[in-house]
Protein backbone atom coordinates (compact mmCIF):
# COMPACT_ATOMS: atom_id res chain seq x y z
CA UNK A 1 0.00 0.00 0.00
CA UNK A 2 1.04 3.58 -0.65
CA UNK A 3 2.24 5.92 2.11
CA UNK A 4 -0.44 7.92 3.93
CA UNK A 5 -0.45 11.45 5.35
CA UNK A 6 -3.27 12.30 7.77
CA UNK A 7 -5.00 15.71 7.68
CA UNK A 8 -7.44 17.05 10.28
CA UNK A 9 -9.69 20.08 9.72
CA UNK A 10 -10.16 23.06 11.98
CA UNK A 11 -13.01 25.19 13.22
CA UNK A 12 -15.48 26.11 10.51
CA UNK A 13 -15.83 22.55 9.23
CA UNK A 14 -18.39 21.61 11.89
CA UNK A 15 -22.01 21.00 10.92
CA UNK A 16 -25.02 19.49 12.74
CA UNK A 17 -25.25 15.76 12.09
CA UNK A 18 -21.48 15.30 11.92
CA UNK A 19 -20.39 11.87 13.11
CA UNK A 20 -23.88 10.51 13.73
CA UNK A 21 -23.80 7.98 10.87
CA UNK A 22 -20.24 7.07 11.80
CA UNK A 23 -21.16 6.32 15.42
CA UNK A 24 -24.17 4.32 14.25
CA UNK A 25 -22.11 2.20 11.87
CA UNK A 26 -18.94 1.55 13.88
CA UNK A 27 -18.64 0.69 17.61
CA UNK A 28 -15.08 2.09 17.61
CA UNK A 29 -16.38 5.49 16.47
CA UNK A 30 -19.19 5.42 19.02
CA UNK A 31 -16.66 4.70 21.78
CA UNK A 32 -14.63 7.77 20.79
CA UNK A 33 -17.64 10.07 21.14
CA UNK A 34 -18.57 8.44 24.46
CA UNK A 35 -15.01 8.90 25.73
CA UNK A 36 -15.02 12.61 24.82
CA UNK A 37 -18.44 13.09 26.47
CA UNK A 38 -17.18 11.37 29.62
CA UNK A 39 -13.87 13.25 29.73
CA UNK A 40 -15.59 16.63 29.46
CA UNK A 41 -18.80 15.90 31.35
CA UNK A 42 -20.87 17.51 28.60
CA UNK A 43 -22.87 15.95 25.72
CA UNK A 44 -20.50 16.85 22.89
CA UNK A 45 -21.78 13.95 20.80
CA UNK A 46 -25.41 15.01 21.11
CA UNK A 47 -24.59 18.53 19.96
CA UNK A 48 -22.52 17.17 17.07
CA UNK A 49 -25.23 14.70 16.04
CA UNK A 50 -28.29 16.92 16.55
CA UNK A 51 -27.17 20.55 16.79
CA UNK A 52 -28.47 23.19 17.02
CA UNK A 53 -25.98 24.93 14.77
CA UNK A 54 -25.89 27.94 17.10
CA UNK A 55 -24.53 25.72 19.90
CA UNK A 56 -22.18 23.74 17.67
CA UNK A 57 -20.52 26.89 16.32
CA UNK A 58 -19.50 28.02 19.82
CA UNK A 59 -15.71 27.87 19.94
CA UNK A 60 -15.67 25.83 23.16
CA UNK A 61 -18.09 23.25 21.67
CA UNK A 62 -16.95 23.13 18.05
CA UNK A 63 -13.35 22.35 18.97
CA UNK A 64 -13.96 19.15 21.00
CA UNK A 65 -16.69 18.08 18.54
CA UNK A 66 -14.29 18.33 15.60
CA UNK A 67 -11.57 16.54 17.53
CA UNK A 68 -14.03 13.74 18.34
CA UNK A 69 -15.08 13.37 14.71
CA UNK A 70 -11.50 13.20 13.44
CA UNK A 71 -10.54 10.79 16.20
CA UNK A 72 -13.57 8.62 15.41
CA UNK A 73 -12.57 8.28 11.75
CA UNK A 74 -9.04 7.42 12.84
CA UNK A 75 -10.35 4.82 15.31
CA UNK A 76 -12.20 3.04 12.50
CA UNK A 77 -9.32 3.18 10.02
CA UNK A 78 -6.31 2.87 12.33
CA UNK A 79 -5.82 -0.88 11.94
CA UNK A 80 -5.75 -0.63 8.15
CA UNK A 81 -3.65 2.54 7.92
CA UNK A 82 -1.35 2.75 10.94
CA UNK A 83 1.59 0.95 9.39
CA UNK A 84 1.49 3.24 6.35
CA UNK A 85 1.14 6.67 7.99
CA UNK A 86 4.27 8.74 7.48
CA UNK A 87 3.17 12.14 8.81
CA UNK A 88 0.18 14.14 10.02
CA UNK A 89 -1.00 17.74 10.06
CA UNK A 90 -4.06 19.70 11.02
CA UNK A 91 -5.41 23.16 10.34
CA UNK A 92 -5.46 25.22 13.55
CA UNK A 93 -7.52 23.09 15.99
CA UNK A 94 -6.82 20.10 13.71
CA UNK A 95 -3.17 20.18 14.73
CA UNK A 96 -4.26 18.94 18.17
CA UNK A 97 -6.16 16.05 16.56
CA UNK A 98 -3.01 15.26 14.57
CA UNK A 99 -1.02 14.92 17.80
CA UNK A 100 -3.69 12.55 19.13
CA UNK A 101 -3.46 10.41 15.98
CA UNK A 102 0.35 10.48 16.31
CA UNK A 103 -0.05 9.06 19.84
CA UNK A 104 1.38 12.13 21.55
CA UNK A 105 -1.87 12.69 23.49
CA UNK A 106 -4.50 10.38 24.91
CA UNK A 107 -8.04 10.95 23.68
CA UNK A 108 -9.27 12.21 27.06
CA UNK A 109 -6.28 14.57 27.39
CA UNK A 110 -6.74 15.88 23.86
CA UNK A 111 -10.45 16.49 24.47
CA UNK A 112 -9.81 18.39 27.71
CA UNK A 113 -7.03 20.38 26.06
CA UNK A 114 -9.11 21.59 23.12
CA UNK A 115 -12.07 22.33 25.39
CA UNK A 116 -9.83 24.60 27.48
CA UNK A 117 -8.39 26.13 24.32
CA UNK A 118 -11.88 26.84 23.02
CA UNK A 119 -12.96 28.39 26.33
CA UNK A 120 -9.86 30.59 26.46
CA UNK A 121 -10.31 31.76 22.87
CA UNK A 122 -14.03 32.40 23.45
CA UNK A 123 -13.23 34.47 26.55
CA UNK A 124 -10.52 36.43 24.74
CA UNK A 125 -13.03 37.23 22.00
CA UNK A 126 -15.52 38.52 24.56
CA UNK A 127 -12.93 40.61 26.41
CA UNK A 128 -11.51 42.15 23.24
CA UNK A 129 -13.94 41.76 20.34
CA UNK A 130 -12.40 40.95 17.00
CA UNK A 131 -13.27 39.68 13.56
CA UNK A 132 -11.92 37.56 10.71
CA UNK A 133 -12.42 37.78 6.95
CA UNK A 134 -11.42 35.68 3.96
CA UNK A 135 -9.80 37.49 1.05
CA UNK A 136 -10.14 35.53 -2.20
CA UNK A 137 -8.40 36.28 -5.49
CA UNK A 138 -5.10 37.77 -6.61
CA UNK A 139 -4.37 41.23 -5.23
CA UNK A 140 -2.27 43.94 -6.83
CA UNK A 141 -0.36 44.31 -3.54
CA UNK A 142 0.78 41.90 -0.81
CA UNK A 143 -1.82 41.07 1.82
CA UNK A 144 0.72 41.91 4.54
CA UNK A 145 1.02 45.43 3.12
CA UNK A 146 -2.76 45.83 3.28
CA UNK A 147 -2.69 44.64 6.89
CA UNK A 148 -0.11 47.29 7.78
CA UNK A 149 -2.12 50.01 6.05
CA UNK A 150 -5.38 48.94 7.72
CA UNK A 151 -3.69 48.78 11.12
CA UNK A 152 -2.39 52.31 10.71
CA UNK A 153 -5.72 53.67 9.50
CA UNK A 154 -8.31 51.81 11.60
CA UNK A 155 -7.18 49.06 13.97
CA UNK A 156 -4.83 46.11 14.36
CA UNK A 157 -5.23 43.40 11.70
CA UNK A 158 -2.88 40.62 10.58
CA UNK A 159 -2.85 37.71 8.15
CA UNK A 160 -4.12 34.72 10.13
CA UNK A 161 -4.42 31.85 7.63
CA UNK A 162 -2.43 31.51 4.43
CA UNK A 163 -4.89 28.94 3.09
CA UNK A 164 -4.12 28.93 -0.63
CA UNK A 165 -2.47 30.82 -3.46
CA UNK A 166 -5.63 32.91 -3.79
CA UNK A 167 -7.09 32.71 -0.28
CA UNK A 168 -5.86 34.41 2.87
CA UNK A 169 -7.82 34.97 6.08
CA UNK A 170 -7.16 38.13 8.06
CA UNK A 171 -7.85 38.63 11.75
CA UNK A 172 -7.86 41.49 14.22
CA UNK A 173 -9.82 44.39 15.62
CA UNK A 174 -13.20 44.83 13.96
CA UNK A 175 -12.46 48.28 12.53
CA UNK A 176 -9.14 47.09 11.13
CA UNK A 177 -10.70 44.05 9.47
CA UNK A 178 -13.51 46.14 8.00
CA UNK A 179 -10.99 48.63 6.59
CA UNK A 180 -8.95 45.83 5.05
CA UNK A 181 -12.07 44.37 3.42
CA UNK A 182 -12.61 47.68 1.62
CA UNK A 183 -8.97 47.99 0.60
CA UNK A 184 -8.82 44.38 -0.65
CA UNK A 185 -11.77 44.95 -2.97
CA UNK A 186 -10.06 48.06 -4.32
CA UNK A 187 -6.90 46.01 -4.94
CA UNK A 188 -8.60 43.31 -7.00
CA UNK A 189 -10.03 40.72 -4.61
CA UNK A 190 -12.74 38.58 -6.23
CA UNK A 191 -14.54 38.14 -2.92
CA UNK A 192 -14.09 39.35 0.62
CA UNK A 193 -16.11 37.43 3.16
CA UNK A 194 -16.56 38.15 6.87
CA UNK A 195 -16.32 34.85 8.76
CA UNK A 196 -18.88 33.77 11.40
CA UNK A 197 -16.42 33.52 14.31
CA UNK A 198 -16.48 35.08 17.75
CA UNK A 199 -12.94 36.37 17.93
CA UNK A 200 -9.74 37.31 16.17
CA UNK A 201 -8.06 33.91 16.11
CA UNK A 202 -4.36 33.56 15.21
CA UNK A 203 -3.74 37.21 16.00
CA UNK A 204 -2.21 39.19 18.86
CA UNK A 205 -5.73 39.63 20.27
CA UNK A 206 -5.48 36.01 21.48
CA UNK A 207 -2.42 36.74 23.64
CA UNK A 208 -4.38 36.56 26.93
CA UNK A 209 -5.10 32.88 26.15
CA UNK A 210 -1.44 31.85 26.11
CA UNK A 211 -0.80 31.32 29.87
CA UNK A 212 -3.94 29.23 30.30
CA UNK A 213 -3.16 27.04 27.32
CA UNK A 214 0.40 26.63 28.57
CA UNK A 215 -0.91 25.29 31.88
CA UNK A 216 -3.33 22.98 30.05
CA UNK A 217 -0.52 21.65 27.85
CA UNK A 218 1.60 20.97 30.93
CA UNK A 219 -1.27 18.96 32.43
CA UNK A 220 -2.01 17.05 29.22
CA UNK A 221 0.98 14.70 29.35
CA UNK A 222 2.18 15.48 25.82
CA UNK A 223 4.77 12.96 24.56
CA UNK A 224 6.89 12.71 21.42
CA UNK A 225 4.69 11.96 18.38
CA UNK A 226 5.03 8.54 16.74
CA UNK A 227 5.17 10.21 13.30
CA UNK A 228 6.16 13.80 12.54
CA UNK A 229 3.39 16.39 12.83
CA UNK A 230 3.83 19.43 10.61
CA UNK A 231 3.32 22.65 12.57
CA UNK A 232 1.04 25.47 11.44
CA UNK A 233 3.45 28.12 12.71
CA UNK A 234 6.60 27.25 10.75
CA UNK A 235 5.41 24.46 8.41
CA UNK A 236 8.16 22.15 9.71
CA UNK A 237 7.90 18.55 10.99
CA UNK A 238 7.73 18.30 14.78
CA UNK A 239 9.21 15.21 16.43
CA UNK A 240 9.43 16.10 20.13
CA UNK A 241 6.91 16.99 22.82
CA UNK A 242 8.90 20.07 23.84
CA UNK A 243 8.81 21.48 20.32
CA UNK A 244 5.12 20.54 19.95
CA UNK A 245 4.23 22.49 23.10
CA UNK A 246 6.07 25.57 21.83
CA UNK A 247 4.39 25.45 18.42
CA UNK A 248 0.89 24.87 19.82
CA UNK A 249 1.27 27.90 22.09
CA UNK A 250 2.59 30.12 19.31
CA UNK A 251 -0.26 28.98 17.08
CA UNK A 252 -2.74 30.98 19.20
CA UNK A 253 -1.28 34.31 18.11
CA UNK A 254 0.58 33.48 14.87
CA UNK A 255 -0.70 32.64 11.39
CA UNK A 256 -1.46 29.22 9.95
CA UNK A 257 1.04 28.79 7.09
CA UNK A 258 -1.00 26.13 5.29
CA UNK A 259 0.38 26.81 1.80
CA UNK A 260 3.97 26.40 2.95
CA UNK A 261 3.05 23.38 5.09
CA UNK A 262 1.38 21.55 2.19
CA UNK A 263 4.28 22.30 -0.16
CA UNK A 264 6.75 20.96 2.40
CA UNK A 265 4.72 17.78 2.86
CA UNK A 266 4.33 17.39 -0.90
CA UNK A 267 8.09 17.56 -1.28
CA UNK A 268 8.65 15.02 1.48
CA UNK A 269 5.83 12.61 0.51
CA UNK A 270 5.10 13.18 -3.19
CA UNK A 271 3.50 9.77 -3.74
CA UNK A 272 1.47 9.58 -0.52
CA UNK A 273 -2.31 9.53 -0.22
CA UNK A 274 -3.40 12.60 1.79
CA UNK A 275 -6.45 11.55 3.82
CA UNK A 276 -8.61 14.25 5.43
CA UNK A 277 -10.36 12.91 8.55
CA UNK A 278 -13.39 14.90 9.66
CA UNK A 279 -16.52 16.52 8.26
CA UNK A 280 -16.41 17.84 4.72
CA UNK A 281 -13.51 18.26 2.34
CA UNK A 282 -12.16 21.76 2.99
CA UNK A 283 -8.55 20.67 3.44
CA UNK A 284 -8.66 18.28 0.48
CA UNK A 285 -9.78 21.19 -1.67
CA UNK A 286 -7.01 23.45 -0.37
CA UNK A 287 -4.40 20.75 -0.93
CA UNK A 288 -5.54 20.29 -4.53
CA UNK A 289 -5.22 24.02 -5.18
CA UNK A 290 -1.77 24.21 -3.59
CA UNK A 291 -0.31 20.93 -4.93
CA UNK A 292 -2.65 19.52 -7.60
CA UNK A 293 -0.36 16.55 -8.24
CA UNK A 294 -1.10 15.06 -4.80
CA UNK A 295 -3.64 12.26 -4.28
CA UNK A 296 -6.31 13.24 -1.73
CA UNK A 297 -9.32 11.58 -0.14
CA UNK A 298 -11.85 13.15 2.23
CA UNK A 299 -12.99 10.67 4.86
CA UNK A 300 -15.80 11.55 7.27
CA UNK A 301 -18.70 9.17 6.65
CA UNK A 302 -19.16 5.39 6.39
CA UNK A 303 -19.35 5.72 2.58
CA UNK A 304 -16.03 7.61 2.60
CA UNK A 305 -14.46 4.90 4.75
CA UNK A 306 -15.66 2.25 2.29
CA UNK A 307 -13.93 4.17 -0.50
CA UNK A 308 -10.77 4.45 1.57
CA UNK A 309 -10.72 0.71 2.28
CA UNK A 310 -11.27 -0.02 -1.41
CA UNK A 311 -8.26 2.17 -2.18
CA UNK A 312 -6.19 0.47 0.50
CA UNK A 313 -7.04 -3.01 -0.71
CA UNK A 314 -6.49 -2.06 -4.35
CA UNK A 315 -2.98 -0.92 -3.48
Amino acid sequence: MTDVVLLFPGQGSQKPGMGRDLAGAYPAARQVFECVDHALGIPVSRTAFEGPASELTRTDVAQPALLAHGAAVWAVTREALAGHVRAAAGHSLGEFTAYYAAEALSLASAAKLVRVRGELMHRAGEDRPGAMAAVIGHLSVRIDDLCRQSTAEAGEVVAANYNGPEQTVVSGEIAGVERLMVLAKERGAKRVLRLPVAGAFHSPLMRPSVPGLGSALDAAGLTDPRVPVYANVDAQPIRTAQRAREMLLRQLTEPVRWVELVRNMAAAYPDALFVEMGPGSVLSGLVKRIAPQLATLACGTPADIDRLFERVHAD
